[in-house]
């Protein structure tokens, strides 16, 4: 009988505690403090009215490509027949591998 009240008094605590911690996003979403957005108010009405927040050479569609070259490409890996490159490293100064020497006795 004991362990009945119990398990019912946790379920009714768990209960009460569920329902009425749904009712504090209300209060802490309208609280007259500073918000983490506060500061950028004349960032945020810049942004607002600008007509076309794009540059000009946004909209140019003409891109200069050379389609010949670009099918060679692509049938250079479709072959299999691509060309390694000539060095994986980014510098142009040529680094030898540094040899140990033994240690002494």
């Amino acid at each position: 009988m004991r362990r009945i009240k119990s398990r019912s008094i946790t379920i009714a605590a768990l209960a009460a505690t569920t329902m009425l911690g749904a009712c504090t996003d209300m209060y802490l979403d309208r609280r007259e403090t500073v918000s983490f957005e506060a500061g950028n108010a004349s960032a945020a009405n810049k942004a607002i009215q600008t007509i076309d927040p794009w540059p000009v050479y946004a909209a140019h569609q003409n891109i200069a490509y050379d389609g010949e070259r670009m099918q060679a490409a692509a049938e250079r890996y479709r072959t299999g027949k691509t060309v390694p490159l000539s060095s994986a490293s980014t510098s142009s100064v040529k680094y030898e591998p540094v040899v140990l020497a033994p240690a002494p006795k």
